[in-house]
């Protein structure tokens, strides 16, 4: 058996998609999971979309992504150079496309842009516009092309398709899929600068590395019968094709940059933690076998079958993901959380608090990091409120009825020195007890003065133990003031 070897080739355009990282897992997950290969190729053939820094990005999403590569530009093995551009700078994709030309598989073209403006144009799978080549440029004879090249004369080399008969590739996810050979465009494979382009490079990359599964977006299933012809014409093995669904957002639109979150770095920046990003990503388009939705990586790589992936479009669902991140903060060591918890802490609290604390009090209640600010805001200033707030049916509390605990229950804290929680939870249930209260109904009304919020990370006894003696008391009188109108 061959050995199974995949390969994630990203181009250095910026942050990492949310799509782009789903092909890199899956492209790991095949490969791990059968003991496999896993290959970081840089593309760089387009100069003019690459950002400086991109390929940086790229290298820290994998790491922080817990995708290691077992070859790449910083881990070399057998196949390398693994940057595009540097296989150019050796001349390897002009070799193999001057062999196509050789074989009638590929032809010089001439053409100017002047030219090629008036030819008619048609529309790839995204709708948009390319121009449709007339194979103008094929009838020229050995010693035409000859001349042209001698006198320096610029072209490109375009692939030569058939216009009729049709083509038949097989996907591993949408079965066999026929294309009438008159769809198929005469695609360039060296561009006027010397360079390959993306589809070329890819096909002959691919081959001198031993790819053996070509896991990308199902926007190319398009561009499939064209890498085929090209397999198939220099004489290769045509490798195992995985096309993903396409991912959208909640109202079915492709998921795009003006989402928010379609980066890997745009969610980290939102207070997710990266594995409960992959295994989120993981989801879109694949289903465990047992239908578990929390996965380690481990686990990740036992059960992923590629076979097992959708068809239709992938929903971004943003509240699971929320869902699903806070499920990991839960289950996190408390030392780790804190470590990751105390910058957004120290961003919103500057008094002379107790910040482990306020940790305990938020392990188990966000979602996200950046949530912490909206959770804990109240504790540095107490915010304007509304005395409605007082009102809680289930607590049969009111703003008179606050009024009146409170002004029972301040001379009592007043007196109190010790503002431990459990000192303070001790004072109050007594007086509750000893007025015929119900718990609630004493600690709801002290909760909304502290804090100034329906819904708080804690209870009354474990704010004011945070608060101190001092700021609990200045708020409690601030409340009856307040509901004295």
């Amino acid at each position: 058996m061959t050995k199974v070897r995949t390969r994630f080739a990203p181009s250095p355009t910026g942050r990492m998609h949310v799509g782009n990282l789903r092909t890199a897992l899956y492209a790991y997950l095949i490969a791990r999971h059968e003991d496999g290969d896993f290959i970081l190729r840089i593309e760089d053939t387009d100069q003019e979309r690459e950002v400086e820094g991109a390929v940086d990005i790229i290298k820290r999403t994998l790491q922080k992504a817990g995708l290691e590569h077992d070859e790449g530009p910083d881990r070399e093995g057998e196949y390398g150079p693994y940057v595009q551009s540097e296989r150019v700078r050796e001349g390897l994709y002009m070799k193999y496309a001057k062999e196509l030309v050789e074989k009638g598989e590929a032809y010089y073209c001439f053409c100017t842009p002047e030219r090629l403006k008036t030819l008619k144009c048609g529309n790839d799978a995204d709708g948009k516009e390319y121009t449709v080549y007339d194979k103008h440029c094929l009838s020229l004879s050995r010693e035409e092309v000859e001349e042209n090249l001698k006198a320096g004369k610029p072209f490109v080399i375009r692939q030569n398709n058939p216009t009729e008969g049709t083509t038949v590739f097989h996907d591993e996810i949408y079965g066999d899929i026929s294309v009438d050979n008159s769809e198929l465009d005469d695609m360039i494979l060296i561009k006027s600068d010397g360079f390959p382009t993306y589809n070329f490079a890819n096909v002959v990359d691919d081959h001198l590395m031993g790819i053996t599964h070509v896991v990308r977006g199902n926007e190319y299933l398009s561009s499939s019968p064209k890498y085929n012809r090209l397999y198939e014409a220099f004489g290769w093995d045509v490798p195992v094709y995985v096309h993903c669904p396409l991912i959208t957002d909640e109202e079915h639109k492709k998921l795009s940059k003006r989402s928010g979150h379609s980066s890997f770095e745009d969610l980290l920046e939102q207070g997710f933690l990266p594995e409960a990003i992959v295994n989120f990503v993981a989801l879109l388009g694949w289903s465990s076998p047992d239908n578990a939705e929390i996965m380690t990586k481990e686990e990740l790589i036992k059960k992923f079958d590629y076979r097992l992936m959708s068809k239709s479009p992938a929903v971004f669902d943003y509240g699971k993901l929320r869902w699903m991140n806070g499920e990991y903060i839960k289950a996190m060591d408390f030392d780790r959380f804190y470590e990751m918890a105390l910058p957004y802490i120290k961003e919103v609290i500057k008094r002379d608090m107790d910040l482990k604390k306020v940790a305990h009090l938020l392990h188990t209640r966000i979602e996200t990091f950046c949530d912490i600010r909206d959770h804990i805001d109240f504790l540095e200033e107490l915010p304007d409120y509304d005395i409605s707030m007082y009102t809680h049916k289930k607590m049969k509390t009111d703003a008179a009825s606050g009024l009146e605990v409170l002004q029972k229950i301040l001379p009592l804290l007043e007196e109190q020195k010790d503002y431990s929680n459990d000192a303070l939870y001790t004072l109050l249930t007594g007086f509750a007890s000893e007025n015929g209260y119900k718990n609630g109904f004493v600690l709801w009304p002290l909760r909304c003065a502290v804090s100034g919020k329906q819904s708080t990370p804690g209870g009354a006894t474990e704010l004011m133990e945070l608060l101190g003696r001092e700021e609990s008391l200045k708020r409690i009188r601030k409340g009856i003031e307040m509901l004295n109108g």
